[in-house]
């Protein structure tokens, strides 16, 4: 099954509802969306494109970031998205290793080594008849290849199919939220991420999908677009959460106009997930998922986070819920058996929105899928009742404003300085943004030039994960085997003053 198929179900049972939204104004009805997207399918079979091919989309939000998606879909492409924050370099990677197509940006003037669609180029394919039906696909066929960086320093490509991609959806309807051809999916977290994933069910409800003007996150803009178009839902990572919450407060806001705010990405302090309770009522759902099982592993409802009535609320409140209704969760030891309850184990989980595999990965595939269980790389424990509260991560993972940062990447693009002989990266604990990346390094003669460093990770890699101080010591902390001694170096931040 195409998926592209509930886009034109929605047109042609609600034709003249609105379906895009940019800011308060409607700029396409469904009938106008799904007229786009097939005549965006006929353009790119016109220039070549086949089913089975990829569509690279590097872009920020717009309203037609999810035309041209859909587009692709319907003419029977997988989707590779691509931060939009990323460096030209790293989004050149992605392209290529896809094997994309085409990639559709938003500037010509890039070099990502494969044929670009600019917005006039897209204006052009939506001058084409429009194809009457999505292109058939098989349940197994590759629909999103999302990449996500690992401790390789390389990302990796994600392959979700039709099937997964029906599962999320399903389970999303099943566990998180029911959807309302009345309610209006706001995108202030980026569409090539999570909150890009949730367009699928409200597509498939026929509910709006709203881009703020912005293209970004701006809690006045938010509440303000929650009091003129009335029922939203977000994702949303846990610092977006505090900056809305401490917006609010300031303004007096209470949360009218919002009807559930998706939370995931990174670690709620239980404390946060409190004030954001007693601010806005019962619109908080928590949910903990990879992108390998997008928003699926687990999940924690909306009257769970609200509940200050049972014994353990308050445990409850900071782990990362129960198992969703389409997923096994378990917690092991390195041989695969199960640690006993409260015990910290590596979580690993099986389901149908599990990928198929790492494209063109074969060895990262065999170790993070065996025998069907997907091991996350996640530490945690599970409860008497099934509660699953994470521990630490075990793959150094920087989480900085909800979005994920690794180390090794950092790492690689600084050991290209000639002045450095060694360095780790790790995350200091941030107010506002949870974690911020920090560099300890090593000079091979001497000390090194921090401004020198900064230069060089501004041409290779994007800016959010630029270090954002580069402290140089004279030997970074290692055990027996020559191992760096993260722990140490993040204690160091834990004895600082505040």
């Amino acid at each position: 099954m195409n998926l592209a198929n509930w886009l034109a179900r929605s047109a042609t049972l609600t034709p003249d509802a609105p379906a895009l939204l940019h800011g308060a104004e409607v700029v396409a009805t469904y009938a106008g969306f799904a007229d786009r997207a097939a005549r965006i399918a006929t353009g790119l079979r016109g220039r070549g494109a086949v089913a089975g091919d990829r569509l690279a989309l590097f872009m920020s939000n717009t309203p037609d970031y999810l035309a041209i998606w859909w587009g692709a879909w319907w003419a029977g492409l997988a989707v590779v998205p691509i931060n939009s924050k990323l460096h030209e370099k790293e989004a050149a990677y992605i392209a290529q290793h896809s094997g994309a197509r085409f990639a559709a940006v938003k500037d010509g003037a890039l070099d990502l080594g494969v044929p670009l669609l600019t917005p006039t180029d897209i204006d052009a394919l939506a001058a084409s008849k429009p194809m009457p039906r999505p292109v058939p696909m098989d349940s197994d066929a590759l629909a999103w290849l999302f990449y996500t960086s690992g401790t390789t320093g390389r990302p990796k490509g994600v392959m979700l199919s039709v099937a997964n991609l029906v599962a999320m959806s399903l389970t999303y309807l099943a566990d998180v939220d029911e959807v309302y051809p009345t309610d209006a999916a706001l995108y202030a977290a980026p569409m090539s991420h999570g909150a890009g994933c949730y367009n699928l069910m409200h597509v498939m409800k026929g509910a709006r999908h709203v881009v703020p003007r912005s293209g970004g996150f701006e809690p006045a803009e938010i509440l303000e677009l929650a009091g003129s178009v009335g029922s939203i839902h977000m994702f949303a990572a846990p610092t977006m959460v505090r900056r809305l919450i401490t917006h609010a407060e300031a303004v007096g806001h209470r949360g009218e106009g919002i009807r559930t705010i998706v939370y995931g990405g990174g670690p709620m302090y239980v404390a946060d997930i409190e004030k954001a309770v007693d601010q806005f009522g019962p619109r908080f759902v928590q949910i903990y998922g990879q992108g390998e099982t997008p928003m699926t592993i687990t999940g924690l409802p909306r009257h769970l986070v609200a509940d200050r009535t049972h014994p353990r609320w308050r445990e409850r409140l900071g782990s990362v819920g129960i198992a969703m209704s389409s997923m096994e969760v378990r917690t092991v030891d390195e041989a695969g058996r199960d640690v006993p309850e409260d015990e910290v184990g590596e979580v690993i989980c099986r389901g149908p929105s599990v990928m198929s595999a790492y494209w063109q990965n074969p060895d990262a595939t065999a170790s993070t899928l065996r025998d069907g269980w997907l091991w996350t790389g996640d530490m945690g424990a599970l409860d008497a009742e099934g509660f699953l509260t994470l521990k630490d991560r075990s793959k150094d993972m920087i989480v900085s404003g909800g979005t994920n940062i690794y180390p090794r990447e950092v790492e690689e693009v600084l050991l290209r300085h000639p002045d450095v002989a060694e360095v780790a990266v790790v995350g200091r604990p941030h107010e506002d943004w949870g974690e911020e990346v920090v560099a300890f390094v090593v000079g091979r003669a001497g000390p090194v030039d921090p401004a020198a460093l900064d230069a060089l990770c501004q041409s290779e890699i994007a800016r959010f994960k630029r270090p954002k101080e580069y402290i140089v010591v004279e030997a970074l902390p290692k055990n027996n085997y020559g191992k760096v001694l993260k722990t140490a170096l993040r204690e160091r931040f834990a004895k600082a003053p505040a």
